[in-house]
């Protein structure tokens, strides 16, 4: 049985190629690869560190120093792995062929190729400002370029949002030139109640009130409230209804259960105060007119067609 050197020893006969060679070069593929592979173990440990440090120990909420955290760890992954990938092929390849003419001409190439593709350089410059600012971050609901929804992942050319239907958007940087975000900092729930015309305004205004407060001090609840709520008071004359207004101030992306949770409270308080939650109507006015008047309107309508009829047979007879 062939031991593995004298399979290499016929191998380098058959094929003309310095044993001593090649082994020093398989060594140095092998350590190349090896020191690749810890370095992308690193990156991968650098970014679950990253995420544990900004990490609050509460899953219900993602506070901004999350979000960046988780943003930050993501683009280490990704770009810190396409990096290293690319820096242990040129070394690989500089084991066999000389790559300084080969990276002179990839500069004019890759120079070439920034002038025809100059949306992909666009969306790249783009992503960078926006993690550089850190306008948002994976876990916002923001809307760009004509879509909302969570920011699920970010790259240096692409963000991918996931809207309430479960669609995933994936928008290229470049296209987005306003950015909505709904979750930065805080956030605020605004609730619209109509009620009826006669209902006594000072009385709903001080039940809504009231209402607004047992809301923001109930314990489940005061943990996602950033203020006290405010009721602004009249907000519209509706074509059936008058319209109030209530204003939550909320940690972020609190505002929607806060404003749901509410609507059904304030639903059930008004039921009990006896305060109508009135319904579209509309008011449709009858014109209805007798037999006798539309009879005489008729024989009114005849005499007067025969009035001007009749001086028509006043008109001398030229026949002769």
């Amino acid at each position: 049985m062939l031991l593995f050197p004298e399979i290499l020893r016929r191998l380098a006969e058959l094929f003309d190629v310095d044993v001593p060679l090649l082994l020093r070069s398989a060594l140095r593929i092998v350590a190349i690869w090896f020191f690749a592979w810890l370095g992308i173990r690193a990156v991968r440990i650098v970014a679950a560190r990253i995420e544990r440090a900004v990490d609050d120990g509460d899953p219900a909420t993602l506070t901004e120093q999350e979000q960046r955290g988780h943003t930050i760890a993501q683009l280490l992954r990704s770009v810190g792995k396409a990096a290293i990938v690319i820096v242990a092929l040129l070394f690989t390849a500089d084991i066999f062929i000389n790559i300084g003419p080969l990276l002179a001409g990839a500069g004019i190439l890759g120079l070439a190729i920034s002038f025809g593709a100059q949306s992909l350089v666009k969306d790249v410059i783009t992503g960078f400002f926006y993690l550089a600012e850190g306008q948002f971050a994976v876990g916002d609901v923001i809307e760009v370029a004509g879509k909302s929804g969570v920011v699920e992942r970010m790259t240096l050319r692409v963000v991918m949002l996931r809207d309430l239907r479960g669609v995933l958007h994936i928008i290229p940087n470049g296209q987005i030139s306003t950015v909505s975000n709904m979750t930065r900092k805080w956030s605020r729930a605004v609730v619209d109640v109509g009620v009826a015309y006669g209902t006594d305004l000072d009385r709903a205004l001080e039940v809504f009130r009231d209402e607004a407060r047992r809301f923001a001090q109930d314990p489940e609840w005061r943990s996602r409230f950033d203020g006290d709520p405010e009721v602004v008071g009249v907000d519209e004359l509706d074509d059936s209804a008058i319209t109030i207004r209530t204003l939550f101030r909320t940690l972020p992306a609190q505002q929607w259960a806060v404003a749901c949770e509410f609507r059904r409270r304030i639903k059930k308080r008004l039921d009990r105060e006896g305060i109508e939650i009135p319904f579209p109507q509309r008011t449709v006015h009858v014109r209805y007119v007798s037999p006798a008047g539309a009879e005489a309107e008729a024989g009114s309508g005849a005499a007067r067609r025969g009035a001007r009829a009749e001086p028509a047979s006043l008109l001398p007879d030229t026949a002769d």
